[in-house]
């Protein structure tokens, strides 16, 4: 086996080792060996990146105009395209991700959430300047927050690091980005790509683990910190932030309700929702996973479920310019004890229809399962999984189905099933979630916020309204007689 290949920080426009030597193994999940090392950055790391940041604020970036701005963020996006190909070989070796899906499903969304932010640089908005008191002059000014920091997930490492920096640098902020000890590898590549459009220390790549992430929160220079990650982990964050009332952006886990009605087309919910559900293996806060049928059609839509799984293919299987549905490997040994451990304590009035067990000795894969028969309180139907488990569930009525899917700590998103259209905007309404798809499940729009209620969290990602996030008000009054 080759010598493991040695990832670094990227700091102030340098690739750096970490001060202290400190590394972790980096594993490929499809087969569970080590491929690579990555620094385990402590908190010396982190300061030197923080002050390479706030150097660069300093120095210049806050002071880009947009134009200039957006024309750095175009260029990123350029940048990505161009080596679209080598950065998937990195993300799926990291992330045990099919090449095909992850070519056509993530570079695409990736440029064109970093164009619409280089867009939305240049169109700040504010109120009006007028005399709201006779003799003076008022406006607004929106300013750059200073330096943000962000801590990114394992599940889509590269997307949400771009979900993190687009809107944070087009609006005039550097930024350090520590991403998951578990995969660094894509986000250490950005930023060779963007080595040549950025100033030094606008972007900075910090890898460590969990250490490293309270280190970064809790450093006195970011004003904002964003993360993508658990509940636990948004109230950690979210506590350690509070001792420099640094602003923080949490979203957090998920738990979509998937809600069929009996007169909904239920031969193409069944195809969708199990695409929405096995997509990366379930590792998506949004997943379609916990389904709740009307009673009427429950059985005949769990069998449609299995019949879907069926179709599903491993990506160490993958064949090329196939349009079969391949996912990944559940990305690390914890979180395939978690999943596995969530199916073995199934209540006995459970019953697992297929899957239910993992995939093979080699890597981390899990069968694609359908569970069907959850009640309400039961574990799964509960919490997050995090892993290709659909549960499917019966309801008696519209108000069964509303108070049972809003019945959760999750409000991240939702759907809907159904030709009746009062219906869908009845249920549109009441669902507590900051997304409701109605007869779809799972796409994302630049244009259009994603974020969560509840314990999910809150800040949105993604649309003018995350743009806004980075940003603050100053208001500017100036005396105009005498």
């Amino acid at each position: 086996m080759s010598e493991p290949r040695e990832l670094r920080n990227y700091v102030n426009g340098e690739f750096k080792a970490p001060q202290d030597g400190d590394t972790l193994d980096i594993a490929n999940p499809s087969t569970g060996e080590v491929y690579a090392s990555s620094p385990r950055s402590g908190p010396a790391d982190v300061d030197d990146a923080m002050r390479a940041a706030q150097t660069a604020f300093d120095d210049g970036w806050r002071d880009a105009t947009p134009s200039e701005r957006m024309t750095a963020l175009l260029k990123m996006a350029d940048a990505i395209e161009e080596n679209a190909e080598r950065l998937v070989e990195i993300e799926s070796e990291n992330t045990g991700k099919p090449k095909g899906l992850t070519l056509s499903e993530e570079i695409p969304p990736m440029c064109d959430q970093i164009r619409f932010f280089a867009g939305a640089a240049r169109n700040l908005e504010g109120r009006s300047a007028a005399e709201y008191m006779s003799g003076f002059t008022s406006w607004v000014r929106r300013e750059p927050i200073g330096v943000v920091g962000a801590v990114t997930p394992w599940n889509y490492p590269m997307m949400m690091a771009v979900w993190k920096f687009a809107p944070a640098l087009a609006a005039g902020n550097t930024m350090v980005i520590k991403p998951s000890d578990t995969t660094p590898a894509s986000s250490v590549y950005m930023a060779e790509l963007f080595a040549d459009v950025l100033p030094p220390g606008v972007f900075n790549v910090v890898c460590g683990d969990r250490d490293t992430g309270a280190a970064l929160v809790s450093h006195a220079i970011p004003q904002m910190v964003s993360i993508t990650g658990s509940i636990a982990a948004g109230k950690s964050v979210a506590r350690a932030a509070a001792d420099t009332l640094k602003r923080t952006h949490l979203e957090l886990g998920g738990k979509a309700p998937v809600i069929v009605f009996d007169d909904a087309d239920l031969e193409g919910a069944a195809e969708d929702i199990a695409v929405a559900g096995y997509f990366n293996a379930g590792q998506d806060c949004t997943a379609a996973t916990r389904v709740l049928a009307s009673e009427r059609v429950e059985g005949d839509f769990a069998a449609a479920l299995v019949e879907q799984a069926g179709s599903v293919k491993f990506s160490k299987d993958e064949e090329p310019d196939s349009e079969d549905l391949y996912i990944p490997p559940i990305n690390n040994v914890n979180q395939l004890g978690h999943v596995g451990g969530l199916v073995e304590r199934a209540p006995a009035h459970a019953k697992v229809l297929t899957g239910g067990e993992r995939a093979g000795d080699n890597g981390y894969f899990y069968k694609p399962t359908v569970i069907d028969g959850l009640q309400q309180d039961d574990e799964m139907a509960r919490n997050e999984i995090f892993g290709p488990v659909i549960t499917v569930q019966p309801f008696t009525d519209e108000d069964e189905a509303l108070r049972w899917a809003n019945g959760t700590q999750y409000g991240l998103a939702s759907s809907v099933w159904t030709t009746n259209h009062k219906r869908a905007l009845r249920m549109s309404r009441a669902l507590d979630f900051g997304c409701v798809w109605v007869n779809c499940h799972i796409p994302l729009v630049a244009e259009m916020p994603h974020g969560g209620f509840k314990q999910s969290g809150y800040g949105k990602d993604l649309s003018q309204y995350s743009f806004d996030e980075y940003t603050r008000i100053k208001h500017v009054m100036s005396a105009i007689e005498g």
